[in-house]
């Protein structure tokens, strides 16, 4: 009987090692705790289920060295069926928690699947709604350099027309300096040639006067 329970204790440690030593081997692989619990616990009922038969079956042998046989090994299939029904309602409450995990996990899954599309999609609007800002921006820039061109090239073009006025003025005061010192010019020399003509007369009266001879007076009446 302690050799049946030292192989159990045997087996089970050996799957402990193994798993420990998976781990190790693998530091990077995460073992999910369930599935972990679930090999262990079928291990255990396997072991358990082992040892049982065995202990049936030394059980049964020692049956017939008595007298009472059939009573004997009757009362042992009575301890069998209990004890192997137990251990089969532990299988298929392990089997409904194994399901259970399973669905939950594939929930899970399913939910950050559908959380990592939501991710991706709200990243790809963000990164549309920036493409358009940029866009937009874009053209605002753009008409604010077409509107600063237009302001510069009506600033350039006012500049041409107000130094054409100037030009023009500055043409029409120049004729206009020019027929006026014109106008001068004649009225100096008509008072030139008045003046001219004033000393020629006066000159000639002058000469006149001095060629007549002197005029007697006329007696005075007694």
């Amino acid at each position: 009987m302690k050799k049946f329970i030292a192989l159990g204790l045997l087996a089970i440690w050996t799957c402990v090692t193994q798993i420990t030593l998976a781990q190790s081997e693998d530091p990077n692989h995460h073992f999910d705790a369930a599935l972990i619990s679930e090999h262990s616990e079928r291990t255990r009922i396997s072991t358990e289920r082992a040892q049982a038969e065995s202990v049936f079956l030394v059980q049964q042998s020692d049956c017939y060295r008595k007298f009472l046989v059939n009573k004997c090994l009757d009362e042992i299939k009575v301890k069998r069926r209990e004890v192997l029904g137990d251990l089969k309602r532990q299988e298929i409450s392990l089997d409904a928690e194994i399901r259970m995990a399973k669905g939950a996990d594939q929930i899970q899954k399913t939910e950050e699947k559908a959380s990592l599309a939501n991710q991706q999609e709200k990243e790809a609007r963000r990164v549309d709604a920036l493409k358009n800002t940029e866009s937009r921006l874009d053209r605002e820039r753009s008409k604010q350099a077409d509107r600063l061109t237009l302001k510069s090239n009506e600033k350039l073009n006012q500049n041409d027309s107000m130094n054409r006025i100037k030009n023009s003025q500055e043409k029409i005061n120049a004729q206009t300096a020019k027929q006026v010192g014109s106008v001068e010019e004649v009225k100096k020399f008509n008072d030139r040639q008045e003046k001219a003509k004033q000393r020629q007369a006066r000159h000639d009266r002058d000469q006149l006067n001095q060629t007549q001879p002197a005029t007697k007076s006329l007696p005075l009446p007694e």
